[in-house]
């Protein structure tokens, strides 16, 4: 079993809009409602891979009820922690015609050390029986910046594989638990290091650099330009397959369970890289974050192309 968190559960709306402006009422085409939040889309993908899964979090409100309605309709397994105040919303509003993306996300409810404590005693009483944990996304008010680096290290000590994909404080706070696996996308690596990194071999050699501080492997995602993964032993960067395009939204997390369905069946590193690679494709070319098909998936995989690159740890 796989367990992800999302301390920020959402109700996911994205809408459709062609020429999308302000000061105008519109009427989208198409729009879809589901659940989110990062850990939840990941979860969402495993289980089109085929792997069992668990998404644990936090759920409030008439917002919560939506969300906890949602993943039961989706047969998706969960434990949400009851929160006093709402769970968030968060638009996305996708111009096909211009090609833009616009977003609005609340920032979530305020979070209380009762509810914390709850989650945090759940979490730690199922570690025993997961593969790996998933720590995804931001970190509502109310909430330690340090929670990820805390369950990294209780993860760690019952020999959980682990995975952070977060940014800002909680992301600088949780590298220093070392977790097995580190996600940043190309933003969110530029914040971390405070080096604004324009090629994907610059980024692999601070990647390298990363590795040498007892991280054993950094996956930095790209977007349409592919992503990044390096260990000490092997470096290595991918290119997207060019694809019809629909929304980036939750393509991110589509890599990580790629990267974690391929870990699972074995693969090596440059394996798991084009599957992570295919996943966030197919999910930039589906409607709603965390819906690409497996099909698709194993599909795109055989149309990334990967490069190694030949880096030299200063450790």
């Amino acid at each position: 079993m796989i367990i992800t968190v999302t301390l920020n559960t959402a109700l996911d709306k994205t809408f459709t809009i062609p020429n999308f402006s302000l000061d105008r009422v519109h009427r989208p085409t198409e729009w879809k409602i589901v659940p989110g939040g990062k850990g939840i889309n990941v979860s969402r993908v495993l289980r089109e891979l085929g792997l069992q899964t668990l998404a644990m979090g936090f759920a409030g409100g008439y917002t919560g009820g939506m969300i906890r309605r949602g993943l039961e309709q989706e047969g998706l397994a969960s434990h949400l922690v009851p929160t006093a105040e709402d769970s968030r919303e968060c638009i996305t509003v996708i111009d096909p015609e211009a090609g833009t993306q616009t977003e609005i996300n609340e920032n979530g409810p305020r979070i209380s050390a009762g509810e914390l404590s709850a989650l945090d005693d759940a979490l730690r009483a199922r570690l025993p029986e997961a593969e790996a944990l998933v720590l995804s996304g931001s970190i509502p008010p109310g909430v330690p910046p340090d929670i990820y680096a805390r369950w990294i290290s209780a993860a760690k000590q019952e020999g959980v594989f682990t995975v952070l994909d977060s940014s800002g404080p909680a992301l600088a706070e949780g590298v220093r638990a070392k977790p097995d696996v580190v996600k940043p996308n190309r933003r969110e690596f530029a914040e971390l290091t405070g080096e604004d990194l324009l090629t994907a071999d610059e980024i692999a050699a601070r990647s390298l650099a990363l590795v040498d501080t007892g991280i054993p492997c950094v996956l930095v995602s790209l977007g349409r330009a592919g992503a990044v993964a390096v260990t000490r032993n092997e470096q290595w960067v991918s290119r997207s397959p060019e694809i019809p395009f629909v929304s980036a939204v939750g393509s991110g997390d589509a890599f990580v369970a790629g990267f974690l369905f391929a870990r699972h069946h074995g693969e090596d590193l440059e394996g798991s890289l084009r599957l992570a690679t295919a996943a966030g494709s197919a999910n930039a070319m589906t409607f709603g974050a965390g819906f690409c098909s497996r099909e698709c998936i194993l599909s795109l995989a055989a149309q990334v192309e990967t490069r190694r690159l030949d880096l030299e740890s200063k450790d």
